[in-house]
């Protein structure tokens, strides 16, 4: 018998007795407590061997990231840092909601009157607009047999026709699948129109009317009056005492594709949700009954955290604004609809987009969201066929399925960041929205510029930081496939024009990309380099990168020697520092006999290497480098020669 064996065995000799469980059980109790002074000293010799010589204090202000306007990241956060914020977060299902308006498992009723009770889940709601009635049936039918809970109706123009909409629906059982419209007070007529008098709806509807998110969309000017009457004839349709329809969509979507950070996507939204509030209630409600009649839209990204906190944040926000309005604490929860962003969906590469959505509902889950869509991965090609359907849709049923993401409520509460994130997002939001409300509210705000500018200044920013690819766009800024076909779409109804814009954040480089594309042979920057392949590889691929992300090709030689083959008049050094200093120089004079018009060197600037025009290196605009290059190519904007 083994000396293992001796220890375990019981002294009868019989089964080998159970070992005996600690009566304090402490993680990492074997280690030393490590002290945020360690990881600072710890942190400071990394950045200087770096070659960060000069170091903020606290050196942690040396890595804090931008995340929306005036809300910024840090590297590490500890109980320190998030004070007694998770006490201040609440509970599940009571005010403020930061923690969630559900009070209990998915599938229970939950405070603030939540419609939709979906066993094991949030309700999956999928999006169709198109315009082919009989493709929209047939799309609706495989998402309602195949996962989807609800359905998103976009009609109008180039979109599923007003007209239609009885035939579009005329296979669903509206008792089960609670639907939402979108376009105006023709598709909330409609549909009031063709469920009059019935008293069976599924709790979860809504006539989608969003004036004000119109007028940002468009620039003009909108009536709220008649909400009030489409409110009354919505509440007619009533599950108990809860609303089976709601009037308003207060979407917060229109600011983010415009460009908004978080804050300002939320700060409008409460903006919104207040103006709305205002005409309910002068137009003959109770405060609690508009509060039931509000649905929010926000936008998911790829962003998780900041997802996350802002869905929270958006709950705790709307909670103050019912407690200042007299609302009830039962009519405060904040009914929620994520969609994921469009802002951050690519034409090019665009399966890529199967993951950035996957992340960015993944993340509205785990932030409380009672409504999910997840966009196909196609949505910037145009209307999405049968397959991106399929995967959109799929995303969903296995994060809730096999991830049992919904099994926990807010599963990142108690989390020092998120619950710091929540708190700082919270705070620059309402003191946005108090902005807008000194300015007039929101219409008013719209309507002199306020909002736009505000906006296009958060744009301006993280443009610089899409442009430096330090926010990196996968498949497109870095890594972008040369070889692809881009899959074949039906156009989809253009969005409402002549207010604020439309922004994606891969919009640029794909300009520039289709530009080059366009041009047969593909133009090229020939990849010049130094020394072996050891020492060059690694800047030859990251010029080989960098110029990729503008559709060039990138064919390398040493030295000068493959230049006149590549038919181009654009090259780029590569190698090692070494290398630089004891031929670059003379690489550059060689290039330039060979009939070079423009040479580049992979490093930094401060390498100084004569003969070169420019520099391309971690961080460097590469836009600016792509657009240069094109200059000097003689590829102008309509991707001619």
């Amino acid at each position: 018998m083994s000396s293992t064996d001796q220890q375990t065995a019981s002294p009868e000799g019989g089964p080998p007795a159970e070992p005996e469980a600690p009566e304090v059980l402490e993680l990492a109790g074997e280690f030393p407590a490590a002290s945020r002074a360690q990881w600072r000293d710890l942190v400071v010799g990394v950045l200087r061997k770096a070659g960060h010589d000069e170091l903020p204090d606290p050196v942690e202000e040396a890595l804090r990231r931008t995340v929306a306007t005036g809300v910024t990241v840090a590297p590490l956060y500890t109980a320190e840092d998030a004070g007694d914020l998770p006490v201040s977060a609440g509970v599940p299902g009571l005010p403020p909601f930061v923690r969630g308006a559900r009070a209990g498992a998915a599938g229970v009723t939950v405070a603030g009157g939540a419609d939709v009770d979906v066993p094991g889940g949030w309700d999956v709601r999928q999006r169709h607009a198109d315009p082919d009635v009989a493709v929209t049936r047939e799309a609706i039918a495989a998402d309602l047999e195949n996962g989807v809970s609800s359905l998103w109706l976009v009609l109008g123009k180039d979109a599923v026709p007003v007209e239609a909409l009885g035939d579009v629906l005329a296979g669903v059982y509206l008792d089960l699948a609670p639907v939402t419209v979108q376009g105006g007070p023709a598709a909330a007529e409609a549909f009031l129109s063709l469920v009059e008098g019935r008293t069976d709806l599924a709790p979860g509807g809504s006539l989608g009317l969003d004036p004000l998110g119109l007028q940002a969309a468009t620039g003009q000017a909108q009536d709220l009056s008649g909400l009030a009457d489409l409110a009354r004839r919505a509440q007619a349709h009533r599950v108990g005492s809860r609303p089976a329809l709601r009037t308003v969509v207060v979407d917060g979507t229109v600011f983010a594709d415009a460009g908004a950070s978080a804050v300002e996507e939320l700060g409008c939204a409460v903006a919104s949700g207040v103006a709305y509030l205002r005409a309910l209630t002068d137009g003959g409600l109770g405060v609690d009954e508009a509060f039931g009649q509000l649905e929010f839209r926000f936008s998911a990204s790829a962003d998780q955290f900041t997802t996350i906190a802002a869905l929270r944040a958006a709950r705790r926000l709307w909670d103050r604004v019912g407690e200042a309005s007299g609302a009830a604490p039962e009519a405060r929860g904040q009914r929620q609809h994520a969609v994921t962003s469009s802002v951050m969906t690519t034409k090019h590469d665009p399966w890529v987009n199967m993951l950035r959505t996957t992340v960015a509902c993944f993340a509205a889950g785990v932030g409380g969201a009672d409504v999910v869509t997840v966009q196909p991965f196609d949505a910037a090609l145009g209307l999405p066929d049968a397959f991106a359907r399929r995967i959109a849709r799929t995303t969903q049923t296995l994060l809730v399925e096999e991830g049992h993401l919904a099994r926990v409520l807010d599963p990142a509460g108690g989390s020092w960041y998120v619950e710091s994130l929540t708190e700082d997002l919270a705070q620059a939001a309402w003191a946005w929205f108090t902005e807008i409300e000194r300015a007039g509210g929101l219409a008013a705000a719209l309507e002199s510029g306020l909002v736009g500018e505000r906006i296009g200044a958060a744009w301006t920013e993280r443009a610089e930081r899409l442009a430096h690819r330090t926010d990196a766009i996968t498949g497109v800024s870095e890594f972008p496939n040369p070889t692809e076909v881009l899959p074949e779409r039906r156009p989809a109804a253009a969005p409402p024009a002549g207010g604020l814009p439309r922004v994606r954040a891969a919009a640029a480089f794909e300009e520039l990309r289709d530009r080059v594309e366009a041009v047969q042979p593909r133009p090229q920057v020939y990849l010049a380099t130094l020394g072996s392949v050891a020492r060059h590889t690694a800047r030859a691929g990251f010029a080989a990168n960098l110029f990729g992300a503008g559709g060039l090709q990138t064919p390398a030689g040493d030295g000068v020697e493959g230049f006149a083959e590549a038919g181009t008049t654009v090259a780029c050094i590569c190698g090692t520092d070494k290398d630089y200093a004891a031929g670059a120089a003379d690489l550059a004079a060689q290039l330039r006999s060979a009939g070079a018009g423009q040479v580049w060197l992979a490093g930094s600037p401060s390498l100084g290497v004569d003969g070169v025009d420019g520099y391309v290196y971690a961080g460097c605009d590469a836009l600016d480098v792509l657009t240069t290059v094109l200059g000097q190519l003689g590829i102008d904007e309509e991707g001619q020669r």
